[in-house]
C-alpha cells in the first residue's frame, strides 16, 4: 500500500509549468513514447470526465491534461464558474492514474500549449468536431493528430459540469 506522503509527492511530480513540461514531453518523444494531449475546465470532476481521460490516455503512452485557468474558465462559462479553484482541479486530475502531466494555461484556447510540447495525438471529446477545434491547425503544424473520443465508446452522454450544476440547483429548489 502506498503511504500518503509517497502518493502526494507522486501528485506533485505531475504538476509541470509549460517549460519543465516541454522538456519532459522532448526526453519522452526521445525515448519513442507517443505523448497525447487533451484540455478543458474539468469543473466539478465527474464520471464522464474520468471516462474521457481513460479513453484518452489508451491512446499513447503519456497523457498530459492542459487546465483552463481560473480567469479563462470565467470567460469561456461566464460569471460563478469556474466552481473549484484551478489549484484544486489540477490536484484531482495529477491523483488519477491515467494522468501523467498536469499543467495550467491560461489562454482560452490550448494552441500556445500545444505549440510548446508538440504532442502527437489530441484527443478531444464527442462533442466536438476536428474542423471546429481552433487548435486543430496547430496540432497539425506540430506532426500531431487530432482525435475525437465518441461518447458512446465511453458512455458519458449526458454527462457535464453544466448539467451536473442544473441538477444540483433544481434539487435544492426542490
Amino acid at each position: 500500500m502506498t503511504s500518503p506522503e509517497k502518493s502526494c509527492r507522486a501528485v506533485e511530480r505531475k504538476l509541470m509549468n509549460r517549460a519543465d513540461l516541454a522538456k519532459a514531453i522532448r526526453s519522452a518523444k526521445q525515448q519513442g513514447k507517443s505523448v497525447v494531449f487533451t484540455n478543458g475546465c474539468f469543473d466539478i470532476l465527474h464520471i464522464g470526465h474520468v471516462r474521457y481521460l481513460q479513453d484518452a490516455r489508451s491512446q499513447g503512452d503519456l497523457l498530459v491534461v492542459g487546465v483552463n485557468s481560473d480567469a479563462s474558465v470565467s470567460r469561456l462559462k461566464g460569471p460563478g464558474r469556474p466552481v473549484v479553484r484551478e489549484e484544486e482541479r489540477v490536484e484531482i486530475l495529477a491523483a488519477l492514474e491515467c494522468v501523467d502531466y498536469v499543467t495550467i494555461f491560461s489562454e482560452d484556447t490550448p494552441v500556445e500549449l500545444i505549440l510548446a510540447i508538440k504532442p502527437n495525438i489530441h484527443v478531444k471529446g464527442g462533442d466536438y468536431k476536428p474542423e471546429d477545434l481552433p487548435e486543430a491547425d496547430a496540432v497539425e503544424s506540430v506532426g500531431g493528430e487530432v482525435r475525437i473520443v465518441s461518447y458512446t465508446s465511453t458512455e458519458t452522454e449526458g454527462w457535464s459540469t453544466t448539467n451536473l450544476i442544473g441538477r444540483i440547483v433544481q434539487n435544492r429548489n426542490g
